[in-house]
């Protein structure tokens, strides 16, 4: 399976309100709605076989950088 995202790609953090609700998400808050890049991505193979991946973003707003799971970030369109 390969990564939905490229390095370079703008992306935007999804609402919490369009995730499913867990613990995870209440951290996204602040984030909400900003756009970034992917700077960088890693993939984990946890038992079971599923590959998924996480993407470390840097905000258009400052050099913060987060790490974000696939299914928190969409793609951005200006």
């Amino acid at each position: 399976m390969a990564p939905k995202y490229d390095i370079g790609q703008k992306v935007q953090i999804k609402q919490t309100k369009d995730l499913h609700s867990s613990l995870r998400d209440s951290g996204l808050e602040p984030y909400a709605g900003l756009v970034g890049e992917i700077i960088n991505y890693h993939w984990l193979c946890p038992s079971g076989g599923e590959v998924f991946y996480i993407y470390t973003v840097q905000l258009e707003t400052s050099s913060k950088e987060i790490v974000l799971h696939e299914d928190e970030i969409k793609t951005h369109v200006a």
